[in-house]
């Protein structure tokens, strides 16, 4: 397990489907069998994968995960001296599991683990978890019945494999026998492209890039009437995101869900063709099949209906915890309930996600969570988008500050008062306003809350602060 008895039914039963696409370059069942095979590594030692999207990085993933053997899938772009730094600590603290001449492309035992991830970082070194293969067969499982994955699905994920969205994308889609795509590099015209000639039916991608596809497609008419299913996840839905992508892939079933690599799928939500649009809640849908969610505060007892605290999952999809970077409360568990202190509230069995505990911000003693300021900010008549976040100051502790890119024209601090004053409690609205070109952004593709502060900080021309 997870995946590996599947690739050789697969290539037995369809030996000339494709298999997996990048870039134009594609790989049919039977060829990925046989280069899988014959690029398995000779010792159990733990392969570090560190490179650009390609069909070669599928064959050769594949092989690292064959019998005892784990994996560790690494960003290319972090920097040397990180690598360096975290192929030290692999060395140091894996325990690899037994390779033996018979376990060509055989799946190792369930409970062993197969995958070593690493959250993102680009400068300290990231944490390190570990997975069984069990914990994503069980995904698998979960996410082809919630998402409703078919055989004769064309999946495109077009973000970079090193990321787990699109790695899992990758793993689900040879687990189903479906095929799967994706591009060197993230790329409009080449999504567009994709979706024109090769069928595509199945879109996995974060908020920002289904926006630029949405957005750019209606306006060069890029038909994706044959997308069924697009499925979102890295941050919440905005309105106008979900407008636009409801206009240009009118037939599509639109997908958010909650997750975090350590506990895989939590709750998730569809919104099928044709239904009303709701993008202004914190409500993020059901638990997934196999999942169940309580909230619980922080000495493990269950609140009630409404009242927030720590969103806490028992599931078999959960990780096996750190090799390093423990500290006791990115993953905790309360008597079997586990939690990366995601703080939320359930209703009537919807979970609603209010945001990390790391994200809150304190300001004049009330907790404020920039997920709920973005969220009003979007609904504010002339906002696009909206990144909210906390700055050190000596009266308040902190201040509450937001950056919105306008949906046309100009926008006014005036005006964003004003749009909030009946949305907003007056003691969680921002105290300062700036205006950006762009969504500060990761490399890959989500909203990041530190980068619009060094903007800010550093008085970067892509937030302009607005007086009035």
């Amino acid at each position: 397990m997870p995946f590996l008895d599947k690739i050789q039914r697969w290539a037995e039963e369809r030996p000339h489907d494709t298999a997996v696409v990048v870039a134009g370059r594609r790989l049919r069942w039977a060829e990925l069998k046989d280069a899988a095979a014959a690029a398995l590594p000779e010792t159990a030692a733990v392969t570090v994968l560190a490179e650009a999207n390609s069909v070669d990085f599928a064959v050769r993933f594949a092989a690292a995960v064959a019998g005892g053997r784990q994996c560790a899938v690494l960003d290319p772009t972090w920097p040397t001296s990180l690598h360096e730094e975290i192929v030290q600590r692999l060395a140091e603290s894996a325990k690899p599991g037994t390779v033996s001449a018979a376990d060509a492309l055989a799946d190792g035992p369930p409970d062993s683990t197969f995958l070593i991830g690493l959250t993102s970082g680009t400068t300290t070194v990231p944490k390190a978890f570990t997975r069984s293969r069990q914990s994503w067969r069980q995904s698998f499982d979960a996410s082809i019945e919630f998402f409703g994955l078919a055989q004769d699905d064309v999946t495109l994920a077009p973000g970079p494999l090193a990321a787990s969205l699109n790695l899992y994308a990758l793993a689900e889609c040879l687990y189903a026998g479906s095929e799967f795509q994706t591009l060197e590099r993230f790329d409009v015209g080449g999504v567009h492209a994709a979706i024109t000639h090769d069928g595509v039916t199945r879109l996995i991608l974060v908020p920002t890039m289904l926006r630029l596809l949405s957005e750019r497609g209606l306006t060069g008419c890029v038909d994706a009437a044959g997308i069924r299913t697009i499925i979102c996840a890295g941050s919440k839905l905005d309105a106008r995101t979900l407008e636009a992508a409801r206009r240009w892939a009118p037939n599509a079933t639109i997908y958010e869900y909650y997750g975090a690599s350590e506990l895989s799928f939590v709750s998730g939500a569809g919104l099928a063709a044709g239904e009303l649009l709701d993008a202004g809640g914190t409500g993020i849908g059901h638990p997934f099949p196999g999942v169940d969610v309580r909230i619980l505060d922080d000495d493990g007892s269950e609140l009630q209906d409404g009242e927030a605290g720590n969103i806490c999952v028992r599931s078999g999809m959960v990780s096996n915890g750190y090799l390093w970077g423990d500290d006791g409360q990115a993953l905790r568990s309360f008597n079997g309930w586990f939690t990366v202190g995601d703080q939320g509230y359930l209703v009537a069995g919807e979970l609603h996600i209010l945001g990390r505990r790391a994200d809150m911000i304190l300001t004049s003693g009330k907790n404020v969570y920039p997920h709920e300021v973005e969220l009003a900010l979007a609904a504010v008549p002339g906002v696009a988008a909206a990144v909210a976040a906390g700055i050190p100051d000596d009266l308040r502790g902190q201040r509450v500050v937001a950056g919105v890119i306008p949906s046309h024209g100009g926008v006014t601090a005036m005006q964003l008062k004003a749009g909030l004053e009946n949305i907003l409690p007056r003691d969680k609205r921002p105290h300062q306003y700036f205006a950006l070109s762009e969504l500060p952004t990761t490399d890959r593709g989500k909203v990041s809350r530190r980068i619009l502060l060094d903007w800010i900080g550093s008085h970067d021309p892509r937030a302009r602060h607005l007086d009035r």
